[in-house]
């Protein structure tokens, strides 16, 4: 074992220790699911950041930053703008609606507005799209494991997903919220060091602009990724979720507002250290490998291993942002809400963190059916967009058109998606992606259902 591998260890088992002694005073299913209505600005930031700096935005962006150069800026700045949506605009306005009902999930929301088959529904959907996250986020973290130590793909995923469940299963987002915190100055730290020395090795930052690299739209991202990710970002149910643990509606602006201005700001970090790979190794299989490889082939050990550390802790905060989706919803939505209603408090928090050990489980069977990280994560943030786009919206600003709007909505939007990406190969219609075909046909169906 090397020294490297033994620091990742014990930083993991210090994570799992931080969250399990954090959980072991949570009681009840409100403290699980939305931590008591409790969290401050501070928090909001930290749990907001670090769940939107994963696989993707590190790992994902820096590949893009490789082949498309400055227009990978548009992955993480996409989630940026999404979530100043979220913070000024549909945050509040939502989190009033769950504090006056005691709202615990999404999926009570769509249930009041429109029934239990909107719900369950939505539910559905987002279950089979919340794996695909979640196996990106595990593939990634066991691909840094492998440059550090031994181990194998398979044991390093096994690992990491039984970590973060660990650490997650007893508080939910009481315990995600305080380990996030340590993942996210680890992030930070990290990232912000390799990206300065890769560009100083390399000239990047003169390369970036002087290079004539098109900042506005490269071959597979640019400013049509808005239409993509940006929505993602204001009607992910696991944010939204996290947006109703918030104490009041000025802590909620605040911490999602900054943690917004600094997506935006981050977005930069992996365009530089996407660039330096580049000019350091020309030849890659795949882009997906340019910040593994960089970080532990080019820059100082110590820098390269607090990057990898970085990117260890950028994918279990997400991966248990994907678990607290999973497990909620799980709990709430389909045992709760379809199997036992009448569940008493104590059986649902326990539902929720079975459910929790389960899909952790399962997303670790399901790692390895994929070959890149931004695709799965694509995939995941496509379909939930056009899933949501039309009931959460239309849930908060024209509810009386009722759930058979709602539901002919997400029927249309989700099929016009899978149509275009089937006929087209996933290309579209040139800057119009399947997800946003998906998205204007949703929302003009409950619009024409909801006027006739």
């Amino acid at each position: 074992m090397t020294l490297l591998s033994a620091v990742f260890i014990a930083y993991a088992l210090a994570l799992v220790a931080l969250g399990l002694w954090v959980g072991r005073a949570v009681r009840h299913s409100a403290d699980f699911f939305v931590a008591g209505r409790s969290l401050g600005p501070g928090l909001l930031f930290s749990t907001f950041l670090a769940a939107n700096v994963g696989a993707g935005a590190t790992i994902g962006a820096t590949g893009y930053a490789y082949t498309d150069g400055m227009a990978a800026w548009w992955w993480n700045g996409s989630a940026g703008l999404g979530s100043l949506v979220l913070a000024f605009w549909i945050g509040p306005r939502i989190w009033r609606e769950a504090k006056r009902h005691g709202f615990l999930t999404v999926g009570d929301f769509l249930e009041h507005h429109f029934g239990r088959g909107v719900r369950t529904l939505a539910a559905a959907l987002l279950w089979l799209g919340s794996f695909w996250i979640l196996c990106a986020q595990l593939k990634a973290a066991a691909e840094v494991l492998a440059r550090v130590s031994n181990l194998s793909p398979s044991i390093g995923a096994l690992l990491v997903s039984l970590a973060t469940a660990a650490y997650f299963v007893l508080g939910g987002l009481v315990s995600a919220a305080r380990v996030n915190v340590v993942q996210l100055t680890v992030k930070l730290v990290g990232f912000a060091c390799a990206a300065f020395v890769a560009a100083d090795l390399t000239g990047g930052l003169q390369m970036a602009s002087t290079s004539g690299l098109e900042f506005w739209r490269g071959s597979t991202v640019g400013w049509p990724t808005v239409f993509v990710l940006a929505p993602a970002f204001f009607l992910s149910p696991g944010l939204l979720q996290k947006a109703f643990g918030a104490r009041d509606e000025h802590a909620l602006r605040r911490g999602i507002s900054w943690q917004a201005f600094a997506l935006l700001i981050f977005a930069w970090l992996p365009v530089l250290l996407g660039l330096a790979a580049r000019t350091l190794h020309p030849s890659l299989d795949r882009a997906d490998q340019a910040l593994p490889t960089l970080l532990s082939a080019d820059l100082p050990k110590w820098v390269g291993g607090l990057g990898l550390a970085a990117v260890l802790s950028a994918t279990m905060s997400a991966a248990d942002a994907v678990l607290f989706m999973l497990s909620t919803s799980g709990a709430r939505d389909f045992y709760q809400g379809v199997f036992r209603p009448e569940a008493t408090d104590a059986e649902l928090l326990r539902a929720a963190r079975v459910v929790a050990v389960v899909a952790a489980l399962v997303g670790y069977g399901l790692t390895f059916m994929f070959d890149s990280v931004a695709g799965p994560l694509t995939f995941f943030y496509s379909l939930m967009v056009v899933t949501l786009f039309a009931p959460i919206l239309g849930g908060l600003y024209f509810p009386q058109a009722g759930r058979w709007a709602a539901l002919a909505a997400m029927l249309v939007g989700v099929a016009t998606f899978f149509a275009t990406m089937f006929s087209t190969g996933g290309a579209g219609y040139g800057w119009a992606s399947p997800s946003f075909l998906g998205l204007v046909t949703s929302g003009l169906t409950y619009l024409l259902l909801a006027v006739f």
